[in-house]
């Protein structure tokens, strides 16, 4: 299949991003209460909005979910992120080689909080090959595993999405992108690719080398 657009996701896929975010999240939960292992912080949060979780928070902490206390992790997590953060390895010429087969229609559809979609691409210097094109789930009704950033990074291409392909690192996002109509290739730089067993992604690759169209 000749793909009109891609759509990537942006934290493991673009940027190396997690183990600091998910790092910084267990460390504020872990003050507020809620002794979560590093597994079980990265199977509940990775892919997911930290606002979409409040219930959990709330059952585990004691503690009533406030703003106050999720700008105060944005605050900490974007410090530690500003200090530390790197791209994922090949990603720059992955994406200037999609970027130039498929004239320029790419787009970064992200779960997290625009901020720091936008600071990431900055920091590792991926921004100019974006653009404006850059969603947040968090300006949507519905983030991830939902369609809705995919589907607003499509028609802001005007690509159908089912000529999307969509580049993720997790079940959430993969979920989102297939929901989405696109077909969905899942990243995996480590292990087998097991965060995408029983979903119908189309191949599940492990370096960026080997993201060619």
């Amino acid at each position: 299949m000749t793909f009109e657009a891609v759509l990537f996701d942006c934290d493991g896929v673009l940027v190396d991003s997690e183990p600091i975010t998910n790092g910084m999240l267990r460390e504020l939960l872990t003050e507020a209460g809620w002794a979560i292992s590093a597994d079980d912080c990265e199977r509940l949060f990775i892919g997911r909005a930290v606002r979409d979780q409040r219930a959990l928070i709330e059952h585990h902490t004691g503690r009533p979910f406030s703003e106050d206390w999720l700008q105060g992790f944005y605050v900490r997590r974007n410090a530690r992120l500003l200090a530390e953060l790197q791209a994922i390895e090949g990603i720059h010429d992955a994406v200037a080689q999609v970027h130039a087969h498929t004239g320029g229609r790419i787009a970064c559809a992200s779960g997290a909080d625009k901020p720091k979609v936008l600071m990431q691409l900055d920091k590792v210097g991926l921004s100019r090959f974006f653009g404006d094109a850059v969603f947040s789930g968090h300006d949507l009704p519905r983030s991830k595993p939902a369609p809705d950033v995919y589907l607003a990074a499509a028609a802001h291409l005007g690509v159908d999405p089912k000529r999307c392909l969509v580049i993720e690192d997790t079940a959430p996002g993969a979920q989102a992108g297939l929901a989405a109509g696109a077909t969905v290739w899942g990243f995996c730089a480590q292990g087998h690719g097991r965060a995408f067993e029983g979903l119908p992604v189309a191949r599940v690759f492990h370096h960026m080398r080997e993201l060619r169209l």
